[in-house]
């Protein structure tokens, strides 16, 4: 019997696939039953891409830096789910905290925090010191919380402070915002450190009061995706990876043209619409996708 997806399961028949279309470290994937691969398909995966390589190359410049009065800073901005996100988390899982034994203390290349809803100075030192789990009261003053993290940095010696979600620095009034971005100038300063502050199309203007952060800061955009070839290859990688047992040919322009309208260009949004699409070809037996389940995962909510 056949789904409105494609063949049911029972007529995949009880050979071996051929899982050629897979790069080789999924193909025992694709071979598991059906509840663990659509368990796969909801994980995240990080799929490589020019642009996302791009910063992954200038974060590594910016880590590599040394020891200077005026180190290099740079905000990556770009629309909601455009994975700026994911970027920064791959950099995090490359660069992994490393414990001293001799110091007895842990190690950081890199520290990443998230700039509070409410830009505040005591509410950013409060999450820099959760971020470095270091207990602290949430009615110590500001003095003593800029005391202790600055302490904890030093000993912890990371090389570059990354501040996602900048833009909520636009929430705060003039005087606010300035006091913010002071905060960031001085911590660079101090400790000699990289910044990387992450944000929406807005985050430049977060920095636009200050003259010297806008000439300390390079932006690094990360454009919606257009109808392209590096388009096509980004499907093509998340097919390789993808536990499904037949070929999907996604990189047949009809399939990247409605991907792309479908997702208005958000690397998130492709990755929901494909993985969406996959779990239904994996629950219905297909096996591949076709146009009816990104149709249908178009529409899912």
């Amino acid at each position: 019997m056949t789904s409105k997806f494609g063949p049911s399961r029972h007529e995949r028949g009880m050979t071996t696939p051929n899982l050629a279309h897979l790069h080789e470290s999924m193909r025992a994937q694709a071979l598991l039953d059906v509840p663990q691969r659509i368990r796969l398909l909801r994980l995240d995966r990080w799929i490589d891409y020019p642009r996302a390589s791009q910063a992954l190359q200038k974060l590594q410049q910016l880590l590599q830096t040394p020891p200077r009065e005026r180190m290099p800073c740079m905000v990556m901005h770009g629309d909601s789910n455009i994975g700026k996100t994911l970027i920064v988390a791959k950099f995090q899982r490359d660069h992994p905290t490393q414990f001293d034994p001799v110091k007895g203390i842990e190690r950081r290349d890199l520290v990443v925090m998230q700039m509070p809803a409410t830009p505040d100075q005591h509410r950013f030192y409060s999450t820099l010191l959760f971020e470095l789990g270091a207990p602290h009261s949430a009615n110590a003053s500001l003095s003593v919380l800029e005391r202790l993290a600055r302490e904890l940095l030093r000993r912890i010696a990371p090389r570059m402070l990354i501040v996602d979600e900048v833009h909520h620095l636009l929430a705060g009034n003039y005087r606010e915002q300035r006091a913010s971005l002071n905060l960031l100038k001085f911590l660079a300063n101090d400790l000699h450190l990289s910044i990387v502050v992450v944000g929406t199309s807005d985050a430049p203007l977060a920095l636009a009061s200050d003259a010297q952060m806008i000439s300390r800061f390079t932006p690094f955009g990360i454009p919606r995706w257009r109808e392209s070839d590096d388009l096509r290859r980004l499907l093509g990688a998340f097919e390789r990876v993808l536990p499904l047992r037949k070929p999907s040919d996604l990189m047949q322009r009809s399939i990247v043209q409605f991907v792309l309208a479908a997702s208005q260009g958000l690397t998130g949004e492709i990755s929901r619409l494909l993985n969406e699409a996959a779990t239904l070809a994996v629950t219905d037996g297909a096996e591949q996708i076709t146009m009816a389940h990104l149709e249908h995962a178009a529409h899912a909510e």
